[in-house]
């Protein structure tokens, strides 16, 4: 039986190649298959561009590439997890294409540990902990310092510009 003391959270857990990661079920707004993305000129290569959702201009960034990590292929389990993330003290809209959604889990705080100082292939910034669940190895982001106010000021930037000139929502999804 469990300590009632035990706390535990919601992470909607995803794959990049053969890595797992977790983000809070919390800053999740909702799971997209994958959608024509619209190309913003001058960005670094993962920030994929905008989509159109019901009207808002959300900026798509590539998790793979974000985190240092090798490109792959689109499959029909490629998807945009549409977040929340903190950024400068304001609420941002953001879609992160993964590889693949696996499943929400619940995970006791006991089963979290500190990410390590040393010895991964990710900036340990981004991690708020790691841990072992069902015997496969997972990594929870901290998804508000994954991205910074910069990123986003360029491409909203150039979103509101592109949103501005098209003259309708479906203008927008067909420049892609």
């Amino acid at each position: 039986m469990s300590d009632i003391n035990e706390t535990s959270q919601q992470f909607v857990t995803f794959s990049l190649g053969e890595d797992l990661f977790g983000v809070e079920v919390n800053r999740t707004r909702e799971i997209l298959s994958l959608t024509p993305v619209t190309k913003v000129p001058q960005t670094p290569d993962y920030l994929l561009g905008v989509i159109n959702l019901r009207g808002q201009v959300v900026p798509v960034v590539d998790m793979r590439l974000k985190l240092g990590l090798p490109a792959n292929a689109e499959t029909k389990d490629t998807c945009i997890i549409v977040v929340d993330v903190l950024v400068d003290g304001e609420i941002l809209t953001v879609g992160a294409l993964v590889d693949a959604v696996r499943e929400v889990l619940d995970i006791r705080s006991d089963q979290i540990e500190p990410p390590p100082r040393l010895g991964t292939r990710l900036n340990t910034e981004f991690i708020n902990g790691m841990g072992k669940v069902d015997e496969q190895f997972m990594i929870w982001l901290n998804i508000d310092r994954i991205f910074n106010s910069d990123e986003f000021a360029l491409v909203q930037d150039a979103g509101s510009i592109r949103a501005e000139n098209a003259d309708s929502e479906e203008e927008l999804v067909e420049a892609s």
